[in-house]
């Protein structure tokens, strides 16, 4: 029997109060001091913090530094280190109880309240709360965080260090809904009607049991009121988590959440005493359902769909790891706009902000754990497969914390009706590094093995015994999901308990094994769970019934994983560090976009990188010598396109061709708007795309970035992101130009950068100059209180650009 995994969710999204789902929780974000030392005095209230430097979290303070060629390119030669966070508050509310909550320290942090030792958490990308209230004094109070990332090469990829995610404080009641108590799904759901179960956890501070009452209450979109219920129960003295449950909670003609509509209702749980309200959260509740099957691939709301994915990491360019949610917003609309449905967290889980995005704007997520267990891997310290690697990590503190992180994970995120993949972790079985087993003698894996079966490494049956531990964890916490793994090293799993111990198995660069696997083991479900960008890796997920995705590396260029100096990261991303689309992502996009779309680039003819071969990377340049022989490749998803140089026809009109994924021409340079036309079956013009001869740089253009959608709450300290172009006396943007731009800003703002995504580009982070990069630039500008802001760039001979915000 073909194995059938199928669900019915109603999943719900965190609409405010940092995912705590409960109490009052306010950012804590201000008036915090920081030093990049250690001291083990640090942490003492009558310490004296003066001469610290003041600063608003989120911060990441790599980012800060300038990277060097003597550090690792895993890090993107940036450095760790300790640095000491340290914040003076008053309680002012009259709560009985406080809790600081955070989104994520990079990381081995320690908290500390007036001197009490609040907690260690080693694990830097998940959330955690402290309860603040038996040590908080009257007057002032110190909440100080020592954050250790010494073994700064401790990732394969660029992390940051620091409190790099908001934090918030929050206030309740002695008696409240738990930390991420709140959970929701549906039991049935049709067209017609929802039947809903709410579970619900209350702690108890108090010494006696009290009688309560929980009610959920069902908003729609405009908030109306369209569904209630509500349910008795007796919480334990002194209980943490009791469980109480509200059944049959029916919802009439419910609105379904998919990718084109991101339906999402509001629904409120309050917790009552003597009929009095004493705790409420809001959540915003998306209904959809899920199937996944051997054969078929993946079902959501009942239509069988391909996922068109992308794999990200956690940071923007010369943002470091303290990412604006407006940052976010636009990469998420930017990779939308190409066609992607669906983000793979590589590999950790990211921001909450990013799981409400996802729910809002209608994109899958596929949460993951982590990249190693037990064993570290390796890690580049002088360039992407040279020299000798380096072996810190996480694994020093996995056996402790393995268990609590990836509940705490599942916790976290479950409420969201983007997640739809839970993954306990990434290329944990890549052949010797660290796992070994005696079918890497004279197999065929389509990934370096670091030489054959080697008796000395762990044996690989320890990969399957302890999938089978992690994926335990997930389910006992929620079963509506699929578990998932991105397998790096599928035939020597295949050995192993690891595929069972799974609900989904991903494929990591081994589309060679889909139908072999699919044939071996016919109940598997397989999807491409990190994937090439190339053509031919899309066409075994198109052409496949039974691969129901991919996952491309990357969605978006990242720190770190770097090459030789100079090299900020790896830039294999279909959007640049800016969140521009790069020529692959256009690439992508022919294929993947449902709208008419047609994209041209250029380069030399049998010279150069490309030569004679038809890239995906063309950039959209037309200044050449006259008469050079010009290949122009087309990537579109019309039936058939011609090109026209000043309005003549230089290339005729050719059919799509589904070998190559693109269509080309040959042809002589000369000056002037070079044109391609794409036209359907029928003959009928559906969209062009034009680039022009510029001439030499003459002006520069400053414009504020807009996103196609805007947040539901005003955020306190926006920042804007602001396009500087170079260009020449017709307007036309100079793509060959390289200036040094100086930004200024005046008022109450701050720079918080200059991205001009040339990854080869190893000057200071956060200096305010930097040169364009293929004639662009962007700015990173944060609001920092009321009043007219004036950012001024600038360059030599060609003026300022000034933009008022």
């Amino acid at each position: 029997m073909k194995k059938l995994f199928a669900l019915l969710l109603s999943l719900m999204s965190v609409c405010a109060f940092a995912q705590v789902s409960f109490g009052n929780a306010v950012k804590f974000n201000e008036d915090w001091r920081f030093v990049l030392a250690d001291d083990g005095m640090a942490q003492r209230i009558d310490y004296d913090d003066s001469r610290w430097r003041p600063l608003m979290l989120p911060h990441d303070w790599s980012i800060e530094e300038a990277p060097s060629q003597a550090l690792a390119s895993c890090t993107g030669y940036l450095p760790g280190g300790i640095g000491w966070y340290r914040k003076h508050f008053t309680v002012a509310d009259e709560s009985a109880r406080h809790y600081i909550y955070f989104e994520g320290i990079y990381n081995r942090s320690d908290v500390y309240i007036n001197g009490h030792h609040l907690g260690h958490r080693p694990n830097g990308y998940v959330s955690f709360m402290y309860d603040l209230t038996p040590y908080l004094n009257g007057g002032d109070n110190v909440i100080a965080v020592r954050v250790d990332h010494s073994r700064y090469a401790d990732s394969r990829w660029y992390t940051g260090s620091g409190i790099y995610r908001d934090v918030y404080l929050v206030s309740a009641p002695e008696m409240h809904l738990s930390q991420w108590g709140v959970a929701y799904r549906a039991t049935k759901l049709t067209d017609r009607s929802a039947t809903i179960e709410v579970d619900v956890a209350v702690d108890n501070h108090t010494t006696e049991a009290k009688k309560v009452q929980t009610r959920v209450t069902m908003l729609d979109a405009e908030g109306k009121q369209v569904a209630s219920a509500s349910r008795n129960a007796v919480v334990g003295a002194l209980a943490n988590e009791n469980k109480l449950s509200v059944v049959n909670f029916q919802l009439r003609n419910p609105h379904r959440w998919t990718l084109e509509n991101p339906y999402l209702y509001t629904l409120r749980v309050e917790l009552l005493a003597d009929g009095k309200v004493i705790d409420k959260t809001d959540v915003c509740a998306g209904l959809r359902t899920l199937e996944f099957d051997a054969d078929t691939g993946f079902v959501l709301n009942g239509v069988n769909m391909k996922v068109k994915g992308v794999c990200l990491h956690h940071d923007a360019g010369v943002l470091g790891a303290a990412v604006p949610p407006e940052v976010w917003r636009r990469r998420i609309e930017s990779l939308k706009a190409m066609g992607a449905n669906a983000i793979r967290m590589s590999h950790n889980p990211q921001a909450p902000i990013v799981y409400d995005l996802c729910d809002e704007l209608g994109m899958l997520v596929m949460d993951e754990g982590s990249d190693e267990w037990e064993f570290p891997k390796r890690k580049w310290l002088q360039g992407w497969n040279k020299g000798e690697p380096g072996y810190e990590g996480t694994a020093d503190f996995f056996e402790e914390w393995i268990e609590r992180d990836i509940t705490d994970i599942v916790r976290r995120d479950r409420n969201h009706p983007s997640v739809f993949l839970w993954s306990v972790g990434n290329e944990v079985d890549y052949p010797n590094d660290p796992y070994s087993h005696p079918v890497l003698d004279g197999s065929s894996i389509s990934q370096p093995m670091f030489g054959g079966y080697d008796p000395k490494r762990p044996h690989a049956e320890r990969i399957g015994k302890i999938a089978k531990r992690l994926a335990a964890c997930i389910r006992a916490i929620d079963a509506s999901r699929p578990v998932t793994g991105a397998l790096a090293g599928v035939v020597m799993s295949n050995e192993t308990e690891y595929p069972e111990a799974v609900d989904v198995v991903g494929y990591n660069y081994t589309e060679d094994r889909y139908d072999t696997d699919h044939a071996k083991y016919p109940n598997r479900i397989i999807y491409g769970s990190e994937t090439r960008s190339d053509f031919s890796a899309w066409k075994d997920v198109r052409d496949k019934q039974h691969v129901f995705g991919q996952f491309i590396w990357t969605g978006t260029d990242y720190l770190g994983e770097s090459g030789a100096w100079p090299s900020r990261g790896l830039h294999t991303g279909l959007l640049n560090f800016a969140n521009y689309a790069k020529p692959r992502g256009k690439f992508r996009e022919a294929h993947w976009s449902s709208e008419p779309m047609i994209y041209i680039g250029t380069y030399r003819r049998g010279r150069g990188r490309w030569g004679d071969h038809l890239s995906i990377d063309a950039f959209d340049l037309w200044n050449y010598r006259e008469g050079e022989r010009i290949r122009v490749v087309c990537y579109t998803n019309t039936a058939k396109a011609q090109l026209k140089l000043n309005g003549e026809v230089v290339g005729d009109m050719k059919p799509y061709d589904d070998e190559h994924g693109m269509i080309y021409w040959d042809i002589p340079y000369a000056s002037g708007t070079l044109t391609a036309e794409g036209y359907n079956a029928e003959g009928n013009l559906q969209t062009t795309y034009t680039i022009k001869t510029s001439g030499r740089p003459y002006a520069l253009r400053a414009s504020l970035i807009e996103t196609a959608t805007q947040p539901h709450e005003s955020i306190e300290h926006p920042t804007y992101q602001i396009l500087v172009e170079v260009l020449d006396e017709e307007g036309t943007l100079v793509k060959l130009a390289d200036n040094m731009i100086t930004c200024h800003v005046e008022g109450p703002a701050r720079l918080l950068g200059l991205e001009n995504s040339d990854n080869s580009d190893m000057s200071h982070p956060k200096a305010r100059q930097r040169r364009v990069y293929q004639g662009t630039l962007v700015g990173y500008v944060q609001r920092m209180g009321d009043g007219l802001v004036t950012v001024t760039f600038s360059t030599p001979l060609l003026g300022d650009a000034t933009i008022e915000l």
